[in-house]
């Protein structure tokens, strides 16, 4: 299959660039699909570095001069617009140099959603989508591929859109080269992000003061903006760190706070801590429900007196179990081929080979959606006591239900070694 992938037109995608998690998906998406043996075509910024067919260039450290000037956004929030130079001139020039590579039914990638749209408007013979969507604004493509359910049927509901057959859930994708597992963590917490008040930093400053525990904070902001004017003792402010000191922190951290207040899309900082074996503690919304496995990768919480609890208690989480979760649903080997799935459904709309009711004669299996449990998953012990249901049921009507740890250990009996798949 071929690919046109457009990047974001106020950055660089390169590694470094690692704090805007949209670059970071157009990064490992190329190389995903490039190592598949796809055509990709990587449209961004001069300097980027990225595994592709072809990288083409369309914008230059002038352009971004003109529209940013000395801005930095290693300790700022990056800044952008879609009036701005730097926007008006990728698209400019991504228009022409994807009509010199095109071919009917090529796929046009709008990573940048509707700042993107007037190149695949430019190319009608191409199919759009937008892939990735981790945000809350409204698509701009007739077919997208949103990270989490949690942020699709919110998109659905706050744009009042029916469910289209050929929008799709794909996760979040990772490199595992980019994490080093550790099982011997050392003594401190860590958040890592951006330092406002919604990504919850707020809540482990909290946590870390109540336990006297150490606190290390990662990202672009000022934490005197939430906590004030003293910061504790115990809390150690870093900054903006590269991947390669973001793999340091992280797979040293005994857990990785993540208590973000709104409905979080995806959380990719979340899945990048269990890369490293680092159990997550995190709010109890958004796609931390589909993500953070409760009591198995980690603690998902409502209150102050639950995340202390998951901060005193997160040596019963087994970093063995947040590494293989991770690594068997959320890494670039597994998740493109539930990319190439996608497309090749959607390929088959748009070439006349039958759309919905196309026929696959030789397909053997349909486990693109299926996740992979790791076994402490289903082997966890159960610490409720049963004898309240048991003394209830032989007092009422209510039917006999076997008991958690025996079907625990029944299913635990009928799934094959290593991987769980549900």
């Amino acid at each position: 299959m071929r690919f046109h992938a457009l990047s974001l037109p106020h950055t660089v995608t390169r590694k470094d660039y690692s704090a805007c998690a949209f670059t970071m998906k157009v990064l490992k998406w190329c190389k995903m699909m490039t190592e598949r043996g796809h055509t990709v075509y990587h449209y961004g910024h001069k300097d980027s570095e990225v595994v592709c067919t072809e990288h083409v260039p369309v914008t230059f450290d002038e352009d971004l001069k003109i529209a940013y000037g000395d801005y930095d956004w290693r300790k700022n929030f990056f800044k952008h617009n879609t009036a701005d130079h730097a926007h008006q001139i990728f698209n400019k020039r991504a228009i022409v140099e994807v009509g010199k590579r095109k071919q009917p039914g090529d796929f046009i990638l709008c990573f940048w959603g509707y700042a993107h749209r007037p190149i695949f408007q430019a190319h009608p013979e191409c199919i759009p989508v937008e892939p990735g969507i981790g945000c809350t604004n409204e698509p701009c493509c007739p077919q997208n591929i949103f990270e989490s359910y949690s942020v699709m049927n919110q998109i659905y509901g706050m744009y009042k859109k029916s469910p289209h057959w050929y929008d799709a859930v794909i996760p979040n994708y990772f490199d595992p080269e980019d994490f080093e597992f550790n099982d011997k963590p050392q003594d401190y917490f860590l958040f890592i992000g951006r330092i406002i008040g919604s990504k919850g930093v707020g809540i482990a400053v909290d946590v870390a003061k109540r336990l006297n525990k150490k606190l290390l904070v990662a990202g672009q902001g000022d934490l005197h903006d939430i906590v004030g004017a003293d910061i504790p003792s115990n809390i150690e402010v870093i900054g903006y760190v590269e991947p390669k000191q973001r793999n340091e922190l992280m797979k040293n951290a005994m857990a990785v706070f993540v208590p973000t207040h709104y409905n979080e899309p995806f959380g990719g900082v979340s899945v990048e801590a269990m890369f490293c074996g680092t159990p997550i503690i995190t709010t109890d919304w958004g796609a931390f429900a589909e993500n953070n496995l409760h009591g198995v990768t980690g603690y998902r919480c409502r209150t102050m007196e639950q995340f202390v609890w998951a901060a005193k208690n997160i040596d019963k989480i087994s970093r063995k179990a947040c590494r293989d979760w991770a690594m068997n649903n959320f890494s670039i080997q597994r998740v493109a081929l539930m990319y190439e799935e996608y497309f090749e459904t959607l390929s088959k709309v748009h070439n006349g080979s039958g759309g919905f009711y196309a026929e696959n004669p030789g397909r053997t299996e349909l486990d693109w959606m299926v996740r992979y449990y790791p076994d402490e998953a289903v082997t966890r012990p159960v610490s409720l006591s049963l004898s309240v249901i048991e003394e209830t049921s032989q007092t009422t009507d209510i039917p006999e239900f076997p008991s958690k740890s025996s079907q625990m250990k029944e299913d635990s009996e009928s799934t094959t070694a290593g991987l769980s798949s549900q």
